[in-house]
């Protein structure tokens, strides 16, 4: 068997406990499989004639009359792409090379084969996700810390969330006032991200169950902290380390668990302490809730300390006055990406238009008269866009710089994080300026939009249910058969949101309750997923169970937010006093793009959770490595990476796996 049928024998053939399984053990030849993978790639014009949400449609045929190009363009420009690459055997670690996995040669200069070579790259990839996560949740801890010292003025919102996790992170909070307890949180989460002197991991300790703690000591895979990780990667990666791709793939796990355990929960903690938890709400989404004629300004990125400053401004009367001078009817603020989530949920009012992808799109409109950019999925394509419809694109962090845009932002050392007042009112009078600038740009504004409702969480969830145990018990009885947390960037491989919207369907259809944060949430809001019209597109179970008030989809946020998942997947589980890995849960990023999404997915396959995804990671090279994220996992874990390219049957496979889980537990 070669291995491109083998791969097909991957997809098609279940072993005894329902998972995929590849007998064969000698992969010389990935070409075959990867090129009929690449086969799969749609180009601009499938996306244009199917792709789910007509504005996408509406707005790439407008923006290729236009002359306007967009990350769609360029995908096709890319066609053939690399097989090495997207098979993981391409090494660039060091200048000897770059060294290719072939036939031919199937070892690098170095001597490096197929599987380390594909491991040592898996590792770069998580160990990139844990900074990416970390950098901007150390600015929030910085933040919530400058707050506490009274530096940063800015009020601490979320007292009832502080208080509750420093008292699960041992802090004596008896006599301290908020300000006290926020310095102390903060400086024990900047230990965990930062730590170099091995000690105990507080937050992972504290939040962790004592069976998953249990295991991973075990496993010999508990982190020092999230910088020594990344560090230790890129150490184990360099020329002539480490050689073996087992321990590669052990540190591989070690970072796994500094993503969710530091960059992800240690930052939401930050995050909710400073500006309080979500509210349940309901929002206008898509492109129709572009307002013409106001100053309009979009946030965009994954940093939201600047971005909620700018949000309280642009609401000051003085500055709502200053627009009507100029002619506007208001100030009205857009999210794109995780920056526009978290405001929206946060501060209301901010209408969410698209994922990253999607945004060269929205700049296609010319309805928007400042871009705010901070980090992470800004793409430097937007600059062409936007100077094509005099956008002023602002630019707010140090590791965020775009050539052409205006920089009003957070210095290298934070030093000056005491001006976040002043830098937000300079941004929201630059709008106006900007409003000014481009009166004449023609607007072009695709007429969808629709109501979605957001704000949920593990507190929305007791507070509207009086328990847990209510949902616990609806899980049991299979109102509810099982709960999927659907999120995960886009990506150009497969139809434009389609995966996403197609594999809700499934999933609610089925009675399956589906969360969502990030990315992916969006087209869940654009096209009414998470309304509570959608509960007739639900199995009649959960139809039943949800009546009258809440949507088959609940939205909890940014991709941060998937802290907020995992909280429900152990709150029910805690509950129902079972392991997480033994319940009918699921994660799915089905459109994956980059290397936060290769993390997210670790972090809950390290909680026994089963990850699923339309994408290949870049290790189609290597046998042991496949086989190790696909199979030997399950024994170690608890749970499995699925790949299947086609969407509904990756649905069909999560119905299954959430079925064989229920049978288990000898539930209906």
């Amino acid at each position: 068997m070669n291995f491109s049928k083998s791969v097909r024998y991957h997809h098609r053939h279940f072993n005894n406990d329902g998972h995929y399984h590849c007998k064969n053990s000698s992969f010389n030849d990935y070409n075959e499989a990867v090129n009929e993978y690449k086969k799969s790639f749609p180009s601009k014009v499938n996306v244009i004639e199917n792709t789910p949400d007509p504005a996408v449609r509406e707005m790439l045929v407008h923006m290729e009359k236009l002359g306007c190009e967009t990350c769609f363009d360029r995908f096709d420009r890319q066609k053939p792409h690399c097989s090495f690459g997207i098979a993981g055997v391409c090494c660039k670690n060091c200048n000897i090379g770059p060294c290719r996995i072939s036939k031919k040669s199937p070892r690098g200069v170095c001597g490096a084969n197929a599987d380390l070579i594909v491991a040592r790259n898996l590792l770069r990839w998580v160990a990139s996700g844990v900074a990416a996560h970390g950098a901007r949740g150390r600015e929030i801890m910085l933040a919530l810390r400058a707050a506490g010292e009274g530096v940063l003025n800015i009020p601490i919102s979320g007292e009832g969330k502080l208080k509750k996790s420093a008292a699960q992170l041992g802090i004596s909070t008896e006599g301290k006032s908020v300000e006290d307890l926020a310095t102390e949180v903060a400086d024990i989460l900047l230990e965990d991200l930062s730590r170099t002197v091995p000690g105990k991991h507080k937050t992972l300790s504290a939040f962790a169950t004592t069976e998953l703690i249990g295991r991973w000591k075990e496993m010999d895979i508990i982190p020092i902290g999230a910088y020594h990780e990344v560090f230790e990667a890129l150490h184990r990666t360099t020329t002539g380390t480490d050689g073996d791709w087992k321990n590669i793939m052990k540190q591989f796990l070690r970072c796994g668990l500094a993503f969710a355990w530091s960059s992800v929960l240690g930052s939401s903690i930050a995050m909710d302490s400073l500006f309080g938890i979500p509210c349940r709400s309901t929002v206008k989404a898509n492109l129709g809730a572009l307002k013409e004629g106001y100053v309009n300004i979009a946030v965009h990125g994954h940093s939201p300390l600047l971005v909620s400053e700018i949000v309280k401004q642009g609401r000051n009367t003085e500055f709502i006055q200053l627009a009507k001078e100029k002619g506007a009817f208001g100030i009205q603020f857009y999210g794109i990406c995780c920056s526009g989530l978290s405001a929206m949920y946060r501060y209301g009012g901010v209408i969410p238009l698209s994922n990253a992808i999607g945004a060269e799109l929205v700049l296609g409109t010319g309805a928007i008269d400042l871009w705010v950019a901070d980090v992470q999925d800004v793409f430097p394509s937007i600059m062409d866009v936007a100077k094509c419809f005099r956008t002023t694109v602002v630019t707010t962090s140090d590791s965020g710089r775009l050539p052409g845009a205006e920089h009003y932002g957070y210095d290298h050392h934070h030093s000056n994080l005491t001006e976040t007042e002043n830098l937000a009112k300079t941004i929201v009078k630059r709008a106006i300026e900007s409003y000014q600038e481009r009166r004449e740009i023609p607007v072009f504004i695709p007429q969808y939009e629709v109501d979605a409702e957001i704000g949920f969480s593990v507190e929305y969830a007791v507070s509207h249910f009086g328990s847990m145990e209510v949902i616990a018990e609806a899980l049991k009885n299979g109102k509810i058969r099982g709960v999927v947390n659907l999120v995960g960037c886009n990506n150009p491989r497969i139809m434009y949101e389609k995966a996403i919207t197609d594999i809700a369907q499934r999933l609610i259809e089925n009675n399956i309750l589906v969360l969502t944060n990030g990315c992916a949430s969006f087209p869940l809001l654009k096209l009414g997923f998470c309304n509570i019209k959608a509960l007739k597109k639900a199995g009649n179970r959960l139809r039943e169970f949800l009546q009258p008030d809440l949507p088959p989809v609940w939205h909890m946020g940014e991709c941060l937010d998937n802290a907020r998942a995992s909280a429900f997947f152990r709150a029910l589980a805690d509950v129902l006093e079972r392991d997480m890995k033994d319940l009918p849960f699921a994660f799915a990023s089905p459109e994956w793009s980059n290397e936060k999404g290769v993390a997210a997915a670790l972090g809950f396959r390290l909680l026994g959770i089963n990850s699923y995804h339309s994408v290949y990671p870049p290790v189609q090279g290597s046998v042991n490595v496949m086989k190790y994220l696909f199979e030997d996992t399950q024994k170690t874990l608890g749970s499995v990476m699925v790949v299947e390219l086609d969407p509904l049957k990756l649905a069909e496979k999560i119905v299954v796996d959430i079925n064989r889980k229920r049978k288990a537990l000898k539930w209906n």
